[in-house]
């Protein structure tokens, strides 16, 4: 059965960037596996990255926020794209998750001890992030530090399963790499789709 999958635009810019082609590739397949897709594009959202009452107090959603959790609640699987910068995700992407990501919606501190549900359980992700730095070298000297923290300390805190995909090095890359990059993409889209 084809589930219904949310892709998540999360690059700052807009214009031709190669997250969106990533994303558009994986998109396209798995639209073309029968998937349902809806695209979620973070730079277009009016709302406040920042929380200003802290962890303590709920915060009251602008619209494109209640519709972004509308989306994210109806979908089986979720895949984001987004450049690493200084080693994680960009700040926009940052404030989507403090935002929306929130106590008594996608997890629900317990009363009497110190654990948590994850009310997101049941759902995956693909996490597709570009880099100039070697996918290798990040592995190995900065211990891949913002894809566990992104599929660690995020999404499986909420009960989300990712799988966590590294596209580098951009800069130095040729057309033939960026073009198997793509392919595997699609493949990752169509493979999400059933």
């Amino acid at each position: 059965m084809a589930k219904t999958l949310l892709v998540i635009d999360a690059h700052p810019a807009s214009g031709n960037t190669f997250c969106g082609a990533l994303l558009s590739a994986y998109e396209d397949a798995a639209r073309a596996a029968g998937a349902t897709v809806k695209r979620l594009v973070l730079r277009d959202l009016a709302f406040d990255p920042v929380r200003r009452k802290g962890y303590g107090v709920e915060e009251e959603w602008e619209p494109d926020l209640a519709e972004a959790w509308r989306l994210i609640e109806a979908a089986d699987h979720l895949c984001f794209a987004y450049p690493t910068w200084w080693g994680g995700h960009p700040a926009l992407l940052e404030g989507f998750f403090e935002r929306v990501f929130v106590n008594g919606k996608a997890f629900r501190y317990h009363d009497n001890d110190p654990w948590w549900d994850k009310l997101l359980a049941g759902k995956t992700a693909d996490v597709l992030t570009t880099m100039d730095t070697p996918p290798l070298y990040y592995w190995l000297v900065y211990r891949n530090c913002g894809l566990t923290r992104v599929g660690k300390t995020i999404l499986g805190y909420v009960g989300i399963k990712p799988r966590l995909h590294a596209f580098g090095a951009i800069r130095s890359s040729t057309e033939k790499k960026r073009a198997r990059w793509l392919a595997k993409a699609a493949a990752l889209g169509a493979a999400a789709a059933v």
